[in-house]
């Protein structure tokens, strides 16, 4: 293609498929480094709440805390508004999650039961 001539029909779509590639793989590298820090910020909630377990299984605390996780999902959902993604998601998320940390919680409560002379009241 000479300068100054329009690109033919075909040569048209070729640049427009390229700029759309390019578009796409920039937005897949966006939400690659997203997905990465949602893996650490993640592990780093759970090592809180893995301390939470420890504590709540050395104070004979029950794994889970039905009014804490109801107050935590409203929270959510009240932020998950704000930030204009579907709250339903947001709750469903964090659903998942707490069941996470209770499914740890409950095994660091048997294992602090099974050590030698160990009691959860120790």
């Amino acid at each position: 293609m000479s300068e100054g001539t329009a690109p033919a029909v075909g040569d048209a779509a070729s640049v427009a498929d390229e700029a759309a590639r390019e578009r796409l793989l920039h937005l897949r590298s966006s939400i690659d480094n997203l997905d990465a820090a949602l893996v650490h910020l993640l592990a780093e909630r759970f090592k809180c709440t893995q301390q939470v377990g420890e504590l709540k299984a050395r104070h004979s605390l029950p794994p889970a805390d039905p009014a804490r996780e109801a107050a935590q999902i409203e929270r959510l959902r009240t932020l998950a508004a704000d930030a204009r993604l579907d709250p339903a998601f947001a709750e469903k998320f964090l659903n998942f999650i707490i069941g996470e940390v209770v499914r740890h919680h409950r095994a660091i409560a048997d294992r602090t039961l099974e050590e030698p002379g160990g009691s959860a009241a120790d």
